[in-house]
């Protein structure tokens, strides 16, 4: 016993795993050993047992352990705030979305009647509904109905009046929906603000419990860090208050919204780093979306002559904006889904980081890029995509752009190829909070009915590596914190999970039904 080699006490060990560390080699280990929670010793189960003991030991018993999922692109506290009104996600047509209101007010009793998630793309009759039904139903009680995109209401006439909207109403970056002369309901993009702006705000409580339901979603899902695209100080504050306290565990990565305040406050403050909140960026919305045509094109949508979308932010603020940001420590990531917008974007970053280094701004989307255009990829900007986009719009993106715009469309892996990695994220809750459905789509190019049989635009399909990297340590990177997270090795933040199955081998379309079985954030076990 004597001659014995003297063991190191640690926190916790992990053993007879089937570890993928995701480090620079895609390496695979079977143990590891962690020490206030961190990584300290990765390798074979007899080097680590032999080196290190501990009170607390987990068996994996050959399961798979990958790091920790970062959704590069989400909505965490917008997640939380939906599961606190009527969830319209999923529904067939227009008929329904009016069934779960009525049953939702009928037992809630709401002095505003909010819900999100519906899509008339999903509907046998694809065209936008208009506020009659609701008006009939509810005509003393406002009424606000966010697209599952997040770029257009449908309201009722009570909250047009509150708002003060009428035919005459003109509001740049966005449009009223008319017929014959007359507001339909429908708001696309900016006039949504003059609704926001008359609806009572959610107070503390609903705030407190709308992140803390979204908490639980993520962990079950195995995410460790949520970049948030777009949140206000007081959110941002509130997320750090509750984390201080040990409320709050979720690591997050905070894109401040563009508004006046934020910046006058945030870009002069300079970054903002604790041990689970990263304030560094700021969210620039480009134009609006695909399913809305709201996103900004260069030449007219196919299914709508004469209508290009349009710029939620113009493209001298952009300008501006670039420049400003440029100045100070923080991230510029904007939100662009059009070819004009990707373009108009992608220029002003180059304008506005010359001589600047390594500054990893993102475009949040590059959903239809001009294929003249990639090159602008390849000066360290970041393509920041959700796969799941893809497999949601194929059904009728063609139609809305033309085969030709195909092209540059959901082309993730010639992004890849122009800027050498790709963040990959949800945005939840527009799409599904599953990570595994984003690595499916990514690899399999298909959605969770499995279709297209033989996959959708396959040519822009990434490999499981690489789809692997995108949701860990390719986020991390686009994070500035590919030295914390993102990958298991020594010295990094404990942040794994343990998987049902192979997810580097398991057949494809099983990905699908794959399950989290543990979450550990900084070596605790969440889930």
């Amino acid at each position: 016993m004597s001659c014995a080699p003297n063991k190191k006490e640690v926190d916790f060990l992990v053993i007879n795993a089937n570890v993928y560390t995701v480090d620079s080699v895609f390496s695979t280990a079977s143990a590891f050993a962690i020490e206030d929670g961190r990584f300290v010793a990765i390798g074979n189960e007899e080097e680590i047992q032999n080196r290190y003991t501990s009170s607390r030991i987990l068996d994996a018993e050959g399961k798979t352990i990958v790091p920790g999922f970062i959704d590069a692109h989400c909505h965490f506290y917008g997640l939380g705030m939906n599961r606190q009104i009527a969830d319209l996600s999923g529904t067939s047509s227009f008929e329904e979305v009016i069934q779960r209101m009525v049953a939702f007010q009928k037992e809630n009793k709401s002095v505003v009647l909010r819900g999100r998630g519906w899509d008339q793309n999903d509907w046998e009759v694809k065209l936008f509904p208009s506020k009659e039904r609701l008006d009939q139903l509810f005509p003393d009680t406002p009424v606000v109905l966010e697209r599952i995109d997040g770029h257009a209401y449908l309201v009722n006439q009570k909250a047009l009046e509150m708002a003060g909207i009428d035919a005459r109403t003109m509001v740049p970056g966005g449009f009223v929906e008319l017929h014959n002369g007359e507001p339909t309901g429908i708001l696309v993009d900016s006039p949504m603000g003059l609704v926001d702006k008359v609806m009572p705000v959610a107070n503390r409580e609903m705030q407190i419990n709308a992140l803390l339901d979204a908490q639980e979603v993520c962990f079950k899902y195995g995410l460790t860090t949520v970049n948030d695209a777009g949140l206000d100080r007081d959110v941002i504050e509130l997320i750090d208050s509750l984390q201080q306290v040990g409320l709050l565990d979720m690591r997050v990565y905070a894109m401040v919204s563009a508004t006046s305040n934020n910046l006058d406050y945030y870009l002069p403050k300079g970054i903002v780093k604790t041990e689970k909140l990263h304030v560094r960026s700021v969210k620039v919305y480009g134009d609006g979306a695909l399913g809305s045509r709201g996103a900004a094109m260069k030449a007219s949508y196919s299914d709508k002559h004469n209508h290009f979308g349009a710029m939620v932010t113009t493209s001298e603020e952009v300008n501006h904006l670039a420049k400003r940001i440029a100045e100070s420590d923080y991230q510029m990531n904007s939100h662009a889904i059009g070819d004009s917008a990707n373009v108009v974007i992608l220029k002003a970053y180059q304008s506005a980081l010359q001589g600047k280094g390594d500054r990893r701004w993102k475009i949040e989307h590059a959903q239809i890029v001009d294929v003249n255009d990639f090159d602008y990829f390849s000066k360290g900007i970041i393509p920041s995509i959700q796969p799941t986009h893809a497999t949601s719009d194929m059904y009728w993106a063609e139609e809305r752009i033309g085969s030709s715009r195909m092209q540059g469309a959901y082309a993730y892996k010639t992004l890849l190829e122009k800027a050498g990695l790709v963040a990959l994220g949800t945005d939840f809750p527009v799409e599904q909070v599953n990570p595994f459905h984003t690595f499916y789509a990514a690899v399999a190019r298909k959605d969770s009915k499995l279709f297209p049989q033989e996959g959708f635009q396959m040519k822009d399909a990434l490999s499981r590596q690489e789809a692997l990297r995108g949701m860990t340590i390719w986020s991390a990177y686009s994070n500035f914190e590919e030295k914390e997270k993102g990958s298991i090795e020594i010295g990094k933040w404990a942040d794994f999970i343990v998987l049902d199955k192979d997810i580097m081998r398991v057949p494809i379309d099983e990905v699908l039904m794959m399950k989290v079985e543990q979450t550990y954030l900084g070596g605790k076990q969440v889930n």
